[in-house]
């Protein structure tokens, strides 16, 4: 974990930074474009509902091809070792959940959750995504399931993007998180008081 600057410590690699941002861009245009296709209004007034689908669906294909690419040519060893940070669950964490101060690793327990739900939705959107779009294609492939599936996910997603946004944009405790994930750095006092065993290991080492 090393220092930017004085006072400042590295919490997330370029590779991790630039999977968050791919992932983060693309769900804002899947779910705009999305929310045009569902909603009849919305649709009415854009009035070129192909388009929107032709883009909604190149944005899925083009989302999955770049964190192909990053993971790919990235930092390949340092995201396995995020990948076991967001693993392991331990007793701190399970106390944490039960909102009993513990200290934390890089990763506190609600980010580990909040990580596992997103990969999660994230392979079911890709998968009833393309089962819609063949259903389209194939009728023997169209099941209402895709679509309350489909559409369940986007309700649940939004609930969880805004919980993370207000997390990361105005509650004054996780504001600084918004810089690790901007510019890789955050403040050492910051992150000793909100993931104490992380600065704590790694001064060990």
């Amino acid at each position: 974990m090393a220092s930017e600057r004085p006072g400042y410590v590295r919490r997330f690699s370029v590779t991790e930074r630039a999977i968050h941002w791919i992932h983060a861009s693309a769900f804002f245009v899947l779910l705009g474009s999305g929310l045009v296709l569902y909603l009849p209004s919305l649709s009415e007034a854009v009035s070129r509902r192909p388009l929107v689908k032709a883009v909604h669906i190149d944005t899925a294909i083009a989302w999955a091809i770049a964190l192909a690419l990053v993971v790919g040519l990235g930092d390949r060893k340092g995201l396995r070792r995020t990948l076991r940070e967001l693993d392991l669950f331990d007793a701190d964490d399970r106390l944490w959940l039960r909102r009993i101060p513990r200290p934390q690793g890089r990763f506190n327990a609600g980010q580990k959750l909040n990580a596992a739900l997103t990969a999660s939705f994230a392979v079911l959107f890709a998968v009833s995504g393309f089962f819609l779009w063949l259903g389209e294609r194939n009728h023997s492939y169209q099941w209402a399931s895709t679509i309350l599936l489909h559409d369940g996910l986007m309700y649940v997603s939004v609930a969880l993007v805004l919980g993370h946004l207000y997390l990361a944009l105005i509650y004054p405790a996780t504001r600084h998180s918004l810089r690790g994930i901007t510019e890789g750095s955050v403040r050492r006092d910051w992150a000793w008081r909100h993931h104490r065993k992380w600065v704590e290991g790694d001064a060990e080492e």
